[in-house]
């Protein structure tokens, strides 16, 4: 007899299905934002600019285009409690790959294991975002996901002070040495810090092993998306997946967000760094970030869809966004960073958002559409490299002028921040029009 799937189930309490998924998100968001942490870290001990520094991003957002079409074939095959469990499996390998590269000190082999985690990352992301978006009505779908949201960013800021505290600690008393010591010395400093990431990695190896097995036996329901409603008579369901120009417009909108929330949440350290500020206080800064994506998502779940509308919501998150960037970029110091973390506040409803709308009327090509949707997050390996393209471009242009290397630093990392601001216009553009687009009968 085949499981039950949502249209006779819809009626049934899912409060332990959806406990389980936010204990998915909490373990994908712990291992995503400790990027924040690890981009001055592999900056440091490889001895990189500003861009190649934010590879350590591209290495975990590029795996999403490279798995996400092989993830959605694979779920289909297998389900999606059984994807979940290979996801995590996946990325504890990933994370034993860092023994070697610690050894080593290569900064390929650094990229190699987060590109493995990013591609466990995408086959459980493919899994459990579209599971808890049709885990219900799709109207509430941004509610289920905003809790989603919760269980994600506090797990993210968690891992941002834990790493940040196991991998900046004594950063700047050690970048200080390293222009005075010799060759050998210097390697010797280098190699000593690169090893501090080798237990945490192997406790998280284990910890994803163990987790990926229990999930096999998760007492999680069957469920499948509605069909496409509101079919005429005598008219016939469409046919391919190139006919829905409100999901390619979303893919647009989520590659352009996820771009925004990395550049938000993986540089504020960085930023902060760059404005003078000590390590040991800078490794704060991506909670703060966090911690306002996580009371936002709060708000989310008590108002939507309620009180306010999911297109509602994502008109909110997109113009607050287009307003934080102006301020970033017109302010300087430490209120610049408040700002950058008030970024979590505009990009914490648009995640939630934009997968219940885009995934609206897609039925038997729901999968599909949410394996583009993961690729989108690719977005998340494109932008923030060009922040710190745009970042090393204007602190040459600004030590060419006979700018001092601090102040150029400080403020071409604070002009880098104009690159949010198209990515918020079409965030826009989607709440207002684009998700509508081709889902209007004549």
């Amino acid at each position: 007899m085949s499981d039950p799937t949502y249209s006779t189930i819809q009626k049934k309490n899912f409060t332990i299905p959806i406990i389980i998924i936010a204990g998915l998100f909490f373990i994908f968001g712990f291992v995503t934002w400790i990027n924040g942490a690890l981009i001055p870290f592999m900056k440091t001990i490889s001895e990189l600019t500003s861009a190649q520094s934010f590879f350590v991003a591209s290495a975990s957002y590029i795996s999403f285009v490279v798995m996400a079409l092989p993830a959605s074939y694979i779920i289909n095959k297998i389900g999606f409690r059984k994807g979940m469990s290979l996801g995590l499996i996946i990325m504890a390998l990933g994370a034993l790959v860092f023994i070697p590269a610690a050894e080593a000190r290569t900064y390929w082999m650094f990229l190699s294991g987060i590109f493995i985690q990013g591609m466990g990352m995408t086959l459980l992301q493919t899994a459990s975002n579209p599971y808890i978006t049709i885990l219900g009505p799709i109207e509430s779908g941004a509610k289920r996901i905003a809790i989603m949201g919760i269980a994600n960013k506090v797990a993210g800021a968690l891992g941002s002070l834990i790493f940040g505290t196991i991998l900046l600690s004594g950063i700047d008393t050690i970048k200080d040495k390293l222009s005075l010591v010799s060759a050998s010395e210097k390697a010797k400093l280098l190699d000593e810090m690169a090893s501090s990431v080798v237990m945490p990695y192997i406790l998280m190896a284990i910890v994803l092993f163990i987790l990926g097995i229990l999930i096999r036996k998760a007492p999680l329901p069957h469920v499948e998306a509605a069909p496409m409603e509101n079919i005429k008579e005598g008219e016939t369901s469409k046919t391919s997946i190139f006919q829905f120009p409100h999901l390619w417009l979303g893919v647009l909108t989520l590659f352009m967000y996820v771009g925004a929330e990395v550049v938000a949440g993986d540089t504020i350290i960085a930023y902060g760094i760059s404005l003078g500020f000590p390590a040991t206080d800078a490794r704060f800064f991506t909670t703060f970030t966090l911690m306002a994506m996580v009371v936002t998502y709060a708000l989310g779940v008590f108002l939507i869809p309620k009180y306010i509308s999911q297109e509602k919501a994502l008109k909110i998150s997109a113009v607050l966004g287009i307003m934080l960037t102006f301020c970033i970029v017109f302010t300087t110091g430490f209120v610049s960073v408040l700002f950058v973390a008030a970024l979590g506040i505009a990009n914490a409803l648009v995640w939630p958002a934009v997968w219940p709308l885009t995934l609206k009327g897609l039925g038997k090509f729901t999968k599909t559409a949410s394996a583009l949707l993961i690729m989108a997050i690719s977005g998340g390996a494109i932008i923030p490299p060009l922040y710190g393209w745009i970042v090393d471009y204007n602190k040459a242009e600004l030590i060419a002028k006979g700018i001092s290397e601090v102040v150029a630093s400080a403020e071409a990392a604070n002009s880098g921040y104009w690159i949010l601001l198209p990515c918020y216009l079409i965030i826009l553009y989607y709440a207002i029009a684009g998700h509508k687009l081709g889902l209007k009968k004549a």
